[in-house]
Parts: C-alpha cells; sequence; structure tokens
C-alpha cells in the first residue's frame, strides 16, 4: 500500500486505486481504479522565465469504488485540486499526486477532477540515457512524452494501456505558434498574446501528446489521395525549411502507398512538425503529426508516418509489447524500399543476419517480445529483429495472406490496445494451416542468432 505524506493540505487518509499499472518496464507509469475519456487542458507559457501554468479538467471513468485515487505529475507546483466541483486533498509522493474527494466515488461513476499547477517543467532523463518531458528551445519549447515524459507538463493517467480524447488550449507571446496534435480547432490574439486551441477527437495515448512553441513556419493543404480528403498541417523551423520541405512534400505519395498497404488512415489529419536540430535527440510518432529534430530522411518520414497505424492507434497494452510499435515502423521502411527501387525486404533481412553483429550493436542481444530492461526497449533487438519476425511471417503465408493479416490487425484492433498474445493469436487464427511454432519460439522469444536457412 502506498504511504502518504502529510501536507498542508490537509493529508490524504483514502484507499488510492493504485499508484501504477504495473508495467514490467515502468511500474510507476499509469493508475490504477479509473480510466480517462478527456483531457482538457488550458496552458499559458512564458519562454523568457521558462514558467508554465495550467489548469487540468480531467474526466474519467471509476473502474472501481474509489476513496482516493492517484495522477502521475512529475515536478510542478499544485495549487488546488478539486472532484466534481468540490475541493479535494490530496498530496505529493515523487511522481504520485494522490487525490482524496470530498465525496467518494462510486464504480461505474463518471467523475472530473480539476488539477491548477504551475511551475517550470523538467526534463526527464530516460533510463537509456535520452532527453523526454519539457524541453526549452531557443525560442520556446518542444514537449516529448516517449515513455514517460509527459508527466512532466500535465497531470493524468500516463500509460499507454489509458487513450483518451484531448482538448489543449496554450496561450503564447504573440508572433510565436503552438502546434499540438489533432486540429486546429481556434486561434485568437490579444493583448500581446495568441491562444491556440487544438481538439484530438481519436483516442491518443500520453506518450505520444506534443506540444510544440515557438518560430515555425506553418503550411497547410488536403491530401486527396487517400480514402478521404486529409488535411496535411506542417509546422518546420525556419533554419530547417530547405531540406524538409523537399522531403514533407513526399507526404501524399507516402500517405498513399501506406494505406494500400497497411488498410484507411485511422485519424483526421496528418503532418509533422520539423523542429531545430538541437532541440531534440531523435524523432517521435506524435499522434497526427511526427516530430523530427532536423529535416528528416524519407525513410524516417516512412517511419514516423506508418506509427500512425503501429504504435498510434493499434497501442501497446505495456511496454514490453514495444515491438510492435518498432517493427511494424521497421519493416515499413524496408517495404518502402522494395516498393522504390531499393533493396528487397529479403535482401534487408540477410544483410542483418549475415552482419548484424558489426553494423547493428547487439542485434541479437536479447529476443524483441522480451527486453532485459527499461534501458533496452529502444535498442536494435526490438526494431530490427522485430522486423525480422514479420518478414519471417510474410515468408511463411505468401504476401496475400500477410497483407490480410496486417490490415485485419490494423481494423480490428483500431484506436485501441493489444499486447504480443494478442497478435501471436491473430496471425495463427488468419492462417490456421500454417505451423508458427519456430518464428515464435526462436524469432520472437528466442535467445541468440536463430538458425536460418
Amino acid at each position: 500500500m502506498l504511504a502518504l505524506a502529510l501536507t498542508a493540505c490537509g493529508g490524504v487518509d483514502g484507499t488510492p486505486g493504485g499508484s501504477g499499472a504495473r508495467d514490467p518496464y515502468f511500474p510507476k507509469a499509469g493508475n490504477g481504479g479509473y480510466d480517462v475519456t478527456h483531457y482538457g487542458l488550458d496552458l499559458a507559457y512564458e519562454p523568457g522565465d521558462r514558467r508554465l501554468t495550467g489548469t487540468a479538467l480531467i474526466t474519467a471513468r471509476a473502474e472501481k469504488d474509489l476513496s482516493a485515487f492517484d495522477l502521475d505529475l512529475k515536478g510542478m507546483d499544485v495549487e488546488q485540486v478539486s472532484v466534481d466541483g468540490k475541493r479535494a486533498r490530496w498530496s505529493r509522493n515523487g511522481q504520485e499526486l494522490v487525490v482524496r474527494p470530498h465525496d467518494d466515488v462510486d464504480r461505474g461513476e463518471t467523475f472530473e477532477v480539476t488539477v491548477r499547477y504551475s511551475g517550470t517543467p523538467q526534463t526527464i532523463t530516460d533510463p537509456d540515457g535520452s532527453e523526454e518531458g519539457w524541453l526549452p528551445t531557443d525560442t520556446g519549447a518542444l514537449a516529448l512524452g516517449e515513455p514517460t515524459g509527459s508527466m512532466a507538463w500535465f497531470p493524468g493517467n500516463h500509460h499507454p494501456s489509458d487513450k483518451a480524447a484531448y482538448d489543449l488550449s496554450v496561450t503564447v507571446p504573440k508572433g510565436l505558434e503552438a502546434v499540438s496534435n489533432g486540429e486546429l480547432a481556434g486561434r485568437t490574439t490579444r493583448e500581446g498574446r495568441t491562444t491556440f486551441h487544438w481538439r484530438t477527437a481519436e483516442p491518443m495515448a500520453g506518450y505520444v501528446v506534443t506540444l510544440a512553441i515557438g518560430d515555425y513556419d506553418i503550411a497547410r493543404s488536403t491530401l486527396t489521395t487517400t480514402e478521404d480528403d486529409l488535411p496535411v498541417y506542417t509546422a518546420v523551423a525556419p533554419d530547417q525549411a530547405g531540406p524538409a520541405r523537399k522531403v514533407l512534400a513526399r507526404i501524399p505519395e507516402i500517405m498513399e502507398w501506406a494505406e494500400y498497404n497497411f488498410g484507411p488512415y485511422p485519424f483526421s489529419s496528418t503532418g509533422a512538425i520539423v523542429a531545430g536540430e538541437d532541440d531534440a535527440e531523435y524523432a517521435l510518432e506524435t499522434q497526427n503529426r511526427p516530430v523530427f529534430p532536423g529535416a528528416p530522411s524519407t525513410e524516417l518520414l516512412v517511419h514516423e508516418l506508418v506509427h500512425q497505424w503501429f504504435g498510434n492507434s493499434v497501442t501497446p497494452k505495456s511496454w514490453r509489447d514495444m515491438w510492435l510499435n518498432e517493427g511494424f515502423a521497421t519493416y515499413a521502411e524496408w517495404l518502402w524500399e522494395e516498393d522504390n527501387d531499393g533493396d528487397s525486404a529479403q535482401e534487408t533481412f540477410d544483410a542483418l543476419y549475415d552482419h548484424g553483429e558489426d553494423d547493428h550493436e547487439g542485434l541479437w542481444d536479447f529476443p524483441p517480445a522480451d527486453p532485459p530492461s527499461a534501458a533496452r526497449v529502444s535498442d536494435s533487438p526490438v526494431y530490427e529483429r522485430g522486423a525480422m519476425v514479420l518478414h519471417k511471417i510474410r515468408r511463411k503465408v505468401g504476401d496475400d495472406t500477410f497483407y490480410d493479416i496486417v490490415q485485419g490487425w490494423t481494423t480490428t484492433h483500431r484506436h485501441d490496445n493489444a499486447d504480443t498474445a494478442d497478435f501471436t493469436s491473430y496471425v495463427e487464427k488468419k492462417a490456421p494451416d500454417e505451423d508458427f511454432t519456430t518464428i515464435w519460439k526462436d524469432w520472437l522469444y528466442g535467445d541468440g542468432r536463430p538458425e536460418h536457412p
């Protein structure tokens, strides 16, 4: 049971719904006892002193009787918490904001939590050494959340198993842009400050929420080659405009190719955010418009756009299932090369198998479905060896059945969560006459370099 510290608000003496989602790698991430359906974030940011003020209105449904519950929030100063309009007691315990509502919440009841907070958001260092959370830039800030960084700038249930819709409003000094997920629902300027309102109707995991504040060149267009006319919204740092615009011009081509291979696009808009090269250490598949530190290559753009199907729409139940995100996005790069006069997927597979120890550090260190620690969930086996599993399935069943599997998978689990057991079961169901035992045993879960004829 969680030990609760007394605070100036009087302490919390209820039974929390659960101070973590019991993730095998990030056990404190997320919380138990409720499911969030909507986040309403009202923010203001001052780049000069790096101060963020916010009010978060969180709508959730109780999954059991709750006399108290937790929210993830690392750092920041909490000023007031209320539940269903009544002041609530609260305490802080590390990254946990523990809330004791005035009235207990019954199982099945929908309730609203309002948190007022402010301060300087933290930059969080991951177990693998990379930085996430709130990243200050020369003209503003960039928020990146994988795997747990979103808790640095808004309270919530920050585990991929709990997805929700979002309304995010942010006020910044006039002249700056503020770009987030979903659709731009409003933009108003008064008294030297501009407020942007972004709305994401489709469910979204906290780790793919983003906010980019700063000096960006904005471009809007409509993509007509997909199943439906699709708005394209791109934001590019001025010093990246030349090389970035050239590769971003391929978004319509990539999206048409991806829909043909993976099924209908699951969201209401697409695009990209290209920040300065020094603003972040990595690209991320933030929903609707992935973030890139500098102009991406075509292959990287393919990778992050395909994540919209694999990772953003079909989202892992836990971080152990990350290969379902990265394996598919990596294999999409191989397929793009194959379809655009590059190496075939088989040639890429063979090159990795023959030279993996030299060219891809640690490729055979662990199986893609079972990373040894939180520090290694983004290592080569999860990406390249995950893609190799998919290629082995393709070779086993043939192209027609393989693409039936892939498109059926994205349709069956659209806007949902899934794990590795769900995937292997689905593959076996779609190809009942095939034996996948060796693929699962040696390639997906096996240690070391499997035998390959």
